[in-house]
């Protein structure tokens, strides 16, 4: 199981973000696909618990559904960005349907009451986007990831999730997670054990927006 991503993707594909540029101990945790009623709360909790700021891509429709959750997570002053309306695979969407379903996204971040919403970080679901996609989102800061915990995948123990991950990651890991019921079995595991070995380890944690 791959946790750091390969060092040709970054070659290949040079204007996606992989990892902040940095030899500080400073570590960017972004979770995917919520907010999500549980799992987005009980990330929220923990992130507060010792002062984590971090990066949230939002499906806009979870947006939508769950606009209490949303709201308390602007309330903590984390970084928002667009993961489209409904979870496309890039790979398998024509680009006109792409474009639209991450403008739908964006309006639902954007809403009236969501005036903190940051509206220019966006994370192709699965990491699957074309070269065209790409040249149509240049406004847009297109945020991949060094490290992949892999919490999604309910054949990995939480442990080894927690292990891989904390294996995996260096100065300047744009580190994902995901604030999602599948993958809440081994991010509830993982997560504040990962916080608490590298707070020891003298790591702090931003947002993309920092």
């Amino acid at each position: 199981m791959i946790h750091r991503t390969p060092f040709i993707l970054p070659m290949l594909y040079p204007s996606l973000e992989w990892r902040v540029p940095t030899q500080a101990k400073e570590i960017y945790l972004t979770f995917d696909d919520g907010p999500v009623p549980g799992p987005t709360e009980f990330v929220l909790d923990t992130l507060a618990a010792v002062r984590a700021k971090a990066t949230f891509f939002c499906i806009g429709d979870n947006v939508r559904r769950h606009a209490s959750v949303f709201s308390r997570l602007l309330a903590a002053g984390h970084a928002v960005g667009n993961h489209t309306f409904n979870h496309l695979n890039g790979w398998k969407t024509p680009t006109n349907r792409y474009l639209q379903n991450i403008q739908a996204c964006a309006e639902a971040l954007a809403a009236p009451d969501n005036v903190k919403a940051a509206k220019h970080l966006f994370r192709p679901p699965y990491g699957r986007i074309t070269r065209s996609q790409i040249q149509h989102l240049r406004d847009y800061r297109i945020i991949m990831w060094d490290v992949l915990s892999v919490d999604y995948d309910k054949s990995l123990s939480a442990e080894r999730c927690l292990r891989n991950t904390l294996g995996a990651v260096r100065p300047g890991s744009i580190v994902v997670f995901h604030d999602s019921l599948k993958a809440e079995r081994n991010m509830t595991y993982a997560l504040p054990r990962l916080l608490e070995q590298l707070a020891g380890e003298g790591y702090s944690f931003k947002s993309l927006n920092e």
